[in-house]
């Protein structure tokens, strides 16, 4: 056990160590090696698909809730995707040197703000192997040594995937200790991992409740948070209702197991005769579970009332609550008492009300007239995202090459003296 735990230092050693000359790095070699990386990925499909089957097959075994198992699958098509966002990544502005802030004082001093990397970062993650790319070729991209710790059900595929990375930054003027795999899959690893704060600059958990807490309960270093995704989808009384169904289904049912997908529908109760029997039939005639007040329950025999908790869930299922509201202010109010503050949305044709919802709204994320399910960095322009941080502090929303820089401040004098 000492041995492991030695071992964990070590490899975060070797992240500081390689993230001083990375800091310094050009654009040109950082993206020659992005763009190396997705090639690879791509010649690896075969390869990644079957280390995947394993963990698939293992996952199934264990009988792993069908959401997770949907986080857990890399076929072609995702895996060719996981390519492209790295080519996309390669492509964004360089976030390293940028001068935020230029000044002249009076007294002849020059100050300039200058964006440049956090340092080292660690991502603790479950269930979704193509986090593994994302988060190494965000943090490549940004300057950023990175140190992964996958969940045990993806074991397999993380492996690989981050031993095609380091393989092919051995092909690259970059060292190949900027992306590291913790290895080591026990609890006591992660463990020892949160108190590596001589190394580790900014921590990064993604995935369930429990982990969360356990990360913000024991970490020695500064978290992004990424939460569970309690988002909502409200139907205003002003909203086009053909509208209303088609964005409300997507948001739900699209894909059900991401942190974008809409758990809680919200509807005004002037629309809701003529909006809900149209949008109940369809979700449960795609075999999603409907939780009501008894405004919906009213509506069919199908649907199940709902409790207290259901405000509060994150289903990852096709599973959804729904509720009739007396107005926008009460919709305001249940979501910014349930929302977990990832993304919530309005429908509606009144400019007034969506101003109102996208101001008093709490969340990270807020949207007008679309689909939650765009919560996403790829979706925003930025390439792909470490995650959604619903924290306000640093980051917020979805974090990538920007928000994995911080900034210092250089002062250039001609022999200045303070009074």
């Amino acid at each position: 056990m000492i041995e492991q735990l030695n071992n964990i230092e070590l490899i975060c050693k070797k992240a500081k160590d390689a993230s001083y000359k990375l800091a310094v790095s050009s654009n040109k070699d950082r993206n020659f090696a992005l763009k190396l990386i997705a090639s690879q990925i791509l010649k690896s499909i075969n390869k990644i698909i079957t280390a995947n089957r394993k963990d698939y097959k293992a996952a199934k075994k264990n009988k792993i809730p069908s959401a997770l198992l949907d986080r857990l699958l890399l076929n072609e098509e995702r895996i060719k995707n996981m390519a492209k966002d790295v080519n996309n990544i390669s492509k964004l502005e360089d976030p390293i040197g940028k001068e935020l802030i230029k000044k002249l004082r009076p007294n002849g001093l020059k100050i300039t703000k200058v964006s440049v990397p956090l340092g080292v970062i660690a991502v603790i993650f479950e269930s979704r192997p193509n986090v593994a790319c994302d988060v190494a070729c965000l943090c490549i991209k940004s300057g950023n040594a990175v140190i992964l710790k996958g969940g045990k059900e993806a074991r397999h595929t993380n492996e690989i995937i981050i031993e095609i990375i380091k393989n092919t930054l051995k092909k690259t003027s970059l060292n190949a200790n900027i992306v590291s795999s913790l290895k080591n899959y026990s609890r006591s690893s992660v463990n020892y991992l949160l108190k590596m704060d001589k190394y580790i600059d900014v921590l990064v958990p993604r995935g369930g409740k429990e982990l969360i807490k356990t990360v913000r309960k024991n970490s020695n270093i500064p978290v992004f948070s990424h939460l569970d995704g309690i988002c909502h989808t409200y139907i205003d009384k002003f909203a086009n209702e053909k509208m209303a169904i088609n964005i409300t289904y997507n948001a739900k049912m699209r894909r059900t197991s991401i942190c974008g997908a809409t758990e809680t529908i919200l509807c005004h109760k002037d629309v809701s005769k003529q909006v809900l029997p149209h949008l109940l039939e369809k979700l449960l005639n795609a075999g999603c579970e409907v939780r009501g007040d008894s405004d919906v329950v009213s509506f069919s025999k199908k649907i199940k009332k709902a409790s207290e908790q259901d405000w509060k869930k994150e289903y990852l299922d096709s599973i959804v609550s729904i509720k009739v509201v007396k107005s926008l202010n009460e919709a305001i109010k249940h979501i910014n008492n349930y929302s977990s503050k990832h993304t919530d949305a309005i429908i509606t044709n009144s400019k007034k009300n969506a101003k109102l919802f996208l101001t008093e709204i709490e969340s990270a994320i807020v949207m007008h007239n679309t689909s939650t399910q765009f919560s996403d960095g790829a979706e925003f322009g930025l390439g792909a995202e470490i995650g959604i941080s619903t924290g306000k502090l640093h980051a917020r929303g979805p974090v990538s090459t920007q928000e994995l820089t911080t900034y210092k401040y250089i002062v250039k004098g001609n022999g200045q003296l303070r009074q």
